[in-house]
């Protein structure tokens, strides 16, 4: 048998929110930056006060270069509110807040787009002023709405559901856009790809629609030698976001073993946290069982490492 050192193989992580992006920073501390690519949903994206809002890359991007604000889990550490504060009294809208520094992602980002420059390309601008080694990339360059539908029928952009209605309003069902087409640094990154890791991301909201984007899925199926997902579901209850609540409103139990249902046969391996100790494999679906909390860099270091171990025995 071959044995397999998880630090020398091409691994691309699928993330989105505030748990893709700390296992994102904790695999970039442990991994070589070229053996690393992060494909992080745009399905939040949207136009706000003329500009292009990317939740989940500036997420990544902040957490992984060391500026982001972890008491929030979004946005710049050491931000200032001055403008947001001043658009407020001016009758603009402000339900959606940029801080001062964050605004200065936008502008750069809005600047690179008015001048014909692809959000791959932008993106990988932005990474290296923070200093960022491994590839972080959009899922997509087209835009790839991500839609909620309530359940009084109602449809709402995933921001103003999540942000503006502080995502109070049952969800009936995800609707996500069809026809959207992965990038070809997408595409090269995932025909290269010697392990997935799908991180503690919402599966509906933040995992899925980068699933949705062709031919993402089916890559996924067929080129990895192996593909594992990490919980974001403990003891029922989602660490940060409505990943719980969603799941309870669309008929689904709040649990971790829910979560490795719902991605089915398209993982081999599976992480769930200590608290939910006892899981029981399914179609023989290979469990890891640790703590999944990643509570500062060592944290999401030390998860990272316990992933990466514990894949590189399935790619064996």
């Amino acid at each position: 048998m071959n044995t397999v050192d998880p630090y020398y193989s091409r691994v691309v992580c699928l993330a989105g929110g505030v748990g893709g992006a700390r296992l994102a920073d904790g695999l970039a501390r442990v991994l070589p930056p070229h053996n690393l690519t992060v494909i992080v949903n745009t399905g939040d994206d949207f136009r706000h006060l003329g500009l292009t809002i990317c939740p989940d890359l500036d997420t990544v991007m902040y957490t992984v270069g060391d500026v982001a604000n972890d008491e929030t889990g979004w946005g710049r550490a050491g931000e200032s509110w001055r403008t947001m504060s001043e658009v407020g009294r001016l009758g603009g809208p402000d339900w959606f807040s940029l801080g001062d520094l964050d605004l200065a992602t936008h502008l750069a980002r809005a600047h690179g787009l008015d001048a014909g420059q692809t959000l791959t390309a932008v993106t990988g601008r932005l990474c290296a002023g923070f200093g960022i080694g491994p590839a972080v990339l959009p899922m997509s360059d087209l835009p790839a709405p991500t839609l909620i539908e309530t359940d009084t029928g109602e449809v709402l952009p995933f921001q103003v559901w999540f942000v503006r209605e502080r995502w109070q309003p049952a969800v009936r069902r995800v609707i996500l856009p069809e026809d959207v087409r992965a990038t070809a640094e997408v595409v090269r990154a995932l025909e290269t790809a010697d392990l997935v890791l799908i991180a503690p991301s919402n599966p509906f909201v933040s995992i899925e629609p980068i699933l949705n984007v062709y031919p993402i899925r089916a890559m996924i199926e067929d080129v990895p030698r192996a593909v594992v997902a990490v919980s974001p579901i403990i003891a029922g209850r989602a660490v940060k976001g409505p990943a719980a609540k969603m799941m309870a409103e669309m008929g689904l139990e709040p649990a971790a073993a829910a979560v490795a249902g719902y991605y089915g046969h398209l993982i081999d391996g599976f992480v769930y946290d200590a608290q939910d100790a006892g899981m029981i494999a399914e179609d023989g679906l290979a469990l890891l069982c640790t703590d999944t909390l990643m509570s500062g860099a060592a944290g999401r270091e030390r998860l990272a490492r316990e992933v990466l171990a514990f894949a590189a025995e399935l790619m064996e």
